[in-house]
């Protein structure tokens, strides 16, 4: 049962991975692999919006998804988005990438391969993870314009929908974690931690929810 406290500040910490940003029309939408298929519907439902004429799902399998999406996350996302409507040219598949990194340097790759002009990039993850792989893209492909765009939802609501809150809130403070650290190794771009957010990180930390720290 989660406390109070830790409730509070796991709320802090999902407000802070999310970017924020306000949406516009991309040169392509990029998917981040993960367990949670809602990155796939939210693709679907911003390409329907007329918010970028192409879908990249990138991510091959990890601890996590092995076992759920047993195809690769890429292959998975690319189905559910097919089956929600998007055309199957709209869609490519990148399914190599084990870590952020990956997804970005390999996309990046493929939408090279094909020729095609890139100015700017949805960047579309789960909601927790918009600011990591925001910083991610920005060291990685400098010269694009990120946007980053998770599906809307409260985080009470994305808690009952993924139905593990231990997990969420462990990848919540490893993706914390990687974002202080990230920076001095090269990964990411430097990203401000504020003193709340900081404080909220240790306290979730101290109360045993570190199995994605680094």
């Amino acid at each position: 049962m989660i406390s109070e406290q830790s409730w509070a500040d796991a709320q802090v910490l999902w407000d802070y991975h999310q970017m924020h940003h306000e949406l516009r029309p991309c040169s392509v939408a990029i998917g981040l692999g993960s367990h949670d298929l809602g990155v796939a519907d939210t693709a679907a439902d911003l390409y329907k919006r007329g918010m970028a004429p192409l879908i990249v799902f990138t991510g091959a399998t990890s601890p996590t998804t092995r076992e759920r999406m047993p195809r690769g996350e890429a292959v998975h996302y690319r189905e559910r988005a097919l089956a929600l409507g998007v055309p199957d040219a709209a869609v490519l598949v990148e399914p190599d990438a084990r870590n952020t990194g990956e997804n970005i340097r390999l996309s990046r790759s493929l939408l090279e391969e094909i020729g095609m002009d890139v100015a700017s990039v949805l960047l579309i993850t789960k909601p927790y993870e918009e600011r990591r792989a925001f910083a991610t893209a920005r060291k990685m492909w400098p010269e694009v314009e990120i946007v980053s765009a998770s599906t809307p939802v409260t985080f009470a609501r994305y808690l009952d929908t993924i139905q593990d809150t231990g997990m969420v809130l462990d990848m919540m403070v490893g993706a914390l974690r990687r974002i202080l650290d990230y920076p001095q190794q090269g990964f990411t771009v430097i990203q401000e931690v504020p003193a709340d957010v900081a404080a909220a990180y240790e306290r979730l930390r101290a109360q045993g929810y570190s199995r994605r720290l680094v």
